[in-house]
Formats: C-alpha cells, sequence, structure tokens
C-alpha cells in the first residue's frame, strides 16, 4: 500500500471509523499510536517511521501528534462526535468556499451545512477553496461574508493547518462567483 493509501485509510480510521481497526478515540479524537499502527498492520505493513512520514509529508497537514508522539488525531473534518481543542477566534473579513456545480441548487437554498461532518469547512484563500471545488467536478466558489457573521455572533474555528470551522453558513452571507 503506497503512503497516499495509507493516508487515506489512517484519515478513515482517525476521521470517521476507529472501530474498523478496533481502536477508540478519547474525547479529544486522539488515538494511541501503539494502537493506531498495530491495527492497521493487520492488514496494511504500517511503522513508527512510516507514520511520522505521512504526518509530515500530507500536503493538507491532515494529523497532529502530541508532544512526545505517543498520540495522533485528524486535525478537523470528523463525522463523530470529538472534541479536538479549538478556540474560537475572529476570522478574516471574507473566507471561501469551493464546491462543485452539481451542489450549488442546495447551497443557494440552504446555505452551506456541515451534512455529515462536525463543521462546515471554508478556505483562506480563493486559489484553496478552487482546488477543493475541483475535487468535486466544476468548481464554483462562495465568498462567505465570514467578518460579519462573526458580528452577528457567529462562531469561528481555525484548524491546526488553517482551515477555518464554522457550525453553518446561512445563505444571505453567500456570495456566488460568477
Amino acid at each position: 500500500m503506497s503512503n497516499t493509501n495509507t493516508s487515506k485509510y489512517i484519515s478513515l480510521i482517525l476521521r470517521h471509523k476507529p472501530e474498523t481497526i478496533g481502536i477508540e478515540l478519547d474525547e479529544h479524537g486522539w488515538a494511541d499510536v501503539r494502537e493506531l499502527i498495530a491495527g492497521i498492520n493487520k492488514t496494511h505493513p504500517l511503522d513508527m517511521s512510516m507514520l511520522e512520514t505521512i504526518v509530515a509529508e500530507d500536503a493538507k497537514q491532515r494529523y497532529s501528534f502530541n508532544e512526545d508522539h505517543t498520540k495522533i488525531r485528524a486535525n478537523q473534518g470528523h463525522s463523530i462526535a470529538v472534541d479536538v481543542e479549538l478556540k474560537a477566534q475572529e476570522p478574516p473579513e471574507v473566507l471561501y468556499h469551493g464546491t462543485g456545480e452539481k451542489f450549488t441548487a442546495s447551497i443557494d437554498q440552504q446555505g452551506l451545512l456541515p451534512r455529515s461532518r462536525l463543521y462546515v469547512h471554508l478556505s483562506p484563500d480563493y486559489t484553496t477553496a478552487r482546488t477543493v471545488g475541483t475535487r468535486h467536478g466544476r468548481p464554483v466558489i462562495y465568498t462567505v461574508l465570514s467578518g460579519q457573521m462573526f458580528r452577528d455572533s457567529f462562531v469561528f474555528y481555525r484548524s491546526v493547518n488553517g482551515v477555518w470551522l464554522t457550525k453553518e453558513v446561512p445563505v444571505k452571507y453567500l456570495v456566488k462567483e460568477g
């Protein structure tokens, strides 16, 4: 299994299905590194060196180790209830959300909703949003009036990897590209 495939498998486990390999996450999303490696090794080779490489080289910075590398967690994107201990922060005046064209009718009616995740994910820049949108087909970018949302008492968090998170974005705070 390539590091890319192993990284995707680790993402599945740490964000959605730790039971797949018989481990549990604590309330903050942390998994014991030894248990993670042992669980993955049941079907795919993984050792500490490989895991450290995956975490260090992950372009999206999906994972974090604790200080002594005995625990690991996904930085965001969970569908299971965990508190990754993010501090509420004032966002920039605008953020961006990239999506595929096929999702715009729903977004235009309902705004941005977390769906199966705990939070809506927002990009700090247009280019990143476009890259995200491209993963879902023909990209459409929404500008999110995050500064106004914040002034209207919406709460924002910034993940370790720079992704902005909020519970929802109502339609009135969205400006669709084009």
